[in-house]
């Protein structure tokens, strides 16, 4: 019989509801182009009283324990990346949402920003290499910014990443950013930096899981929702 991850486990001592009740909610609100008032009446049609505000307390506790999980049973990404940064709204103001694919599509990492500089691409590619290995190639758009990033961590490599700067080998991840931006238009912007990042990684995580992403044992593949449940096993 599983037990529970010591994490989650700490995490759910002071949450008063069943685990499955707290980890269905969660799941829907990373999966599903839902609002948190959505959420707390899909649970109130179920004979569960959920305040919206409950719901948005589980995602931030929950979620950072759940892609460490995650980060430990990921499949291995490949050596050809591209990379590009999307927009996304905090407090009122646009933020960037860092990420890059491989060229079969599978999310290598992210980074929430508060700029679009050299610094925070540097950022977002120092965390990705410490991750998922060097790349051999990574693709990215005209950014000048992008471009003396990959410079940057390349002078600090005998052999260096390849560079590539050609537009539409860009189309797979501007395609990979729908599946984030579908789920978080109906949050309709988030209100802190922090919350963002946090709900963010769990969109993230279920986008990855739903692409196969997550190794796992067995002949027969698990669904998505088993796959996200056994993150807190």
């Amino acid at each position: 019989m599983k037990t529970m991850d010591p994490g989650v486990a700490h995490v759910l001592k002071r949450l008063h509801y069943p685990l499955e009740v707290i980890l269905t909610c969660v799941r829907w609100y990373v999966a599903y182009p839902l609002s948190l008032r959505h959420l707390e009446e899909m649970m109130a049609e179920r004979g569960i009283a959920v305040d919206h505000s409950t719901v948005h307390r589980w995602a931030i506790k929950l979620l950072p324990v759940l892609e460490k999980a995650f980060r430990r049973c990921k499949r291995a990404v490949g050596k050809i990346w591209r990379m590009d940064e999307t927009y996304v709204k905090v407090r009122g103001e646009w933020r960037y949402l860092y990420r890059a694919v491989d060229k079969e599509g599978n999310t290598v990492d992210f980074l929430l920003r508060a700029r679009r500089d050299k610094a925070a691409a540097q950022r977002y590619f120092e965390k990705s290499i410490r991750q998922n290995g060097v790349p051999e190639t990574v693709t990215i758009d005209k950014s000048g910014a992008n471009l003396a990033a990959l410079h940057a961590v390349n002078a600090e490599r005998d052999t260096p990443i390849k560079i590539r700067q050609v537009k539409y080998l860009n189309n797979v991840v501007e395609q990979d950013h729908r599946a984030i931006k579908r789920v978080i238009r109906p949050m309709l912007g988030f209100k802190d930096f922090r919350c963002a990042r946090v709900i963010l990684s769990g969109i993230e995580i279920m986008h990855m899981i739903a692409k196969g992403q997550m190794m796992h044992t067995g002949k027969i593949k698990p669904s998505a929702a088993c796959q996200f449940y056994s993150l807190a096993m």
